[in-house]
């Protein structure tokens, strides 16, 4: 069993792998800063807009099966390295597009190439910290996505008139390959799990109990399988991926083509969103350890505080053009809650199996990402196809969006009665 990392030792890995994630975050979300440049120039529609922003989260979702297996056997230093030299080729294909299916190609190999910046320091946390240490480490993960995002929201609006958006993506390059220099600096190599009955002891602090054997056998079946995992696959898809939807795309249109924003004005707002979600990432890294020794493991954290969600988007939806970018901010911050999915699956498994069972629920988020980017798109082109004022064309493609999360909330509630779910062990 790998020894756990020394204090020093995880704040440098910790800051090395948060850098990696700032940028892939910073490249998730600046559709949504450059949606009225790129709209004007390609000549793009709403579903065309909907479609490049996916792209990203398509050729993100397409590597995640593949990418589990091999942080489980190479772990996350040589898969990060090999993943983040296909970012920097996605950054100069978009940089050099003359066309829609450059931009496309660009952001598919973007998204393929950050697609390890999450799930290999998650898998590497699953072996190198405690269980408390783990989710406090996931939501200042997450915190410094959020910084990703509000980097690309007023900063990337303020350079576009300076320099233009195709020497941004040159810069990115650059900051992908000093990050690839950092991880070989810092984090450690990896060695495989040697079989044992540590292995399979039940993980604390998540409110779910290992139920995998010593030795996990090839593959993804034990992943899909498991009833905890199926419990929370349609929070990932709806909620979870709706959630990341939202924010790197469909907030922005909907403030400019809505409420009625300038472009200035919808970035500043993007900008809150994101400072908003930031913030509120920290505060979950401060508290959750509190939380859990007080018996609030995730499952009954998500119960108690995805609701709030649902109401918050049902107010954007009956507002319409009053609901700007407090609105959304608000909506983000609620959906959060969500986020403690990830470490309790990965507490769920062994760690042997850690990086299969991350990248598994990975890819049903990203999954999501794609279909809800893209249907609230081709949602909105289609109403206004039949008449639809462009308020109303949104307003009810949100609904459609509102009621899928109910529906994957509803599952959560009722499967929790028979999966095998267990009391918070306290840490």
């Amino acid at each position: 069993m790998s020894a756990l990392l020394s204090r020093r030792a995880a704040v440098t890995v910790f800051l090395a792998f948060a850098f990696a994630y700032f940028l892939s975050a910073l490249v998730r979300a600046i559709t949504a800063t450059l949606a009225p440049t790129l709209a004007q120039e390609f000549s793009l529609r709403a579903a065309d807009l909907g479609l490049l922003a996916g792209g990203y989260f398509l050729g993100f979702a397409a590597t995640q099966l593949p990418l589990g297996a091999w942080l489980d056997r190479h772990g996350p230093r040589k898969v990060s390295l090999a993943f983040l030299g296909v970012a920097i080729v996605g950054s100069l294909v978009f940089s050099l597009a003359d066309g829609f299916g450059g931009l496309l190609l660009g952001r598919l190999l973007c998204g393929a190439g950050v697609s390890a910046c999450l799930m290999a320091p998650l898998t590497g946390y699953r072996r190198w910290l405690e269980p408390v240490a783990q989710m406090r480490a996931n939501a200042w993960m997450l915190m410094t996505g959020s910084l990703g995002m509000v980097a690309s929201t007023l900063p990337v609006q303020w350079a576009l008139p300076v320099v233009g958006w195709r020497p941004l993506f040159w810069a990115l390059g650059g900051l992908f390959a000093l990050a690839m220099l950092l991880i070989v600096w810092v984090v450690p190599r990896w060695q495989q799990d040697t079989p044992g009955p540590s292995a399979a002891r039940p993980a604390t602090g998540t409110g779910v109990q290992a139920a995998t054997p010593a030795v996990p056998a090839p593959g993804y079946g034990e992943v899909w399988r498991h009833p905890y995992f199926r419990r929370l696959m349609p929070l990932g898809f709806f909620v979870y991926g709706g959630m990341v939807a939202v924010q790197t795309l469909w907030a922005g249109p909907w403030m400019q083509r809505v409420a009625g924003y300038s472009a200035l004005e919808a970035a500043t707002g993007l900008f809150w969103v994101n400072v908003s979600m930031l913030c509120t990432f920290w505060a979950w890294g401060m508290v959750n350890p509190v939380l859990m020794r007080r018996g609030w493991n995730a499952n009954r954290l998500m119960r108690a505080g995805l609701p709030l969600s649902l109401l918050v988007l049902g107010g954007i939806i009956a507002a319409g053009p009053q609901a700007g970018g407090a609105a959304w901010a608000l909506f983000c911050v609620s959906c959060t809650f969500v986020s403690l999915a990830q470490p309790a699956v990965a507490l769920a498994f062994p760690s042997a199996l850690a990086g299969r069972a991350l990248s598994a629920f990975n890819l049903v988020i990203f999954a999501g990402v794609f279909v809800v980017q893209w249907g609230i798109g081709l949602l909105v082109d289609g109403l206004r196809a039949l008449g639809w004022e462009t308020v109303a064309s949104f307003q009810g493609a949100m609904a459609v969006f509102l009621l899928c999360n109910v529906g994957s909330y509803l599952w959560f509630v009722l499967q929790g009665r028979s999966d095998n779910a267990a009391e918070t062990l306290r840490p």
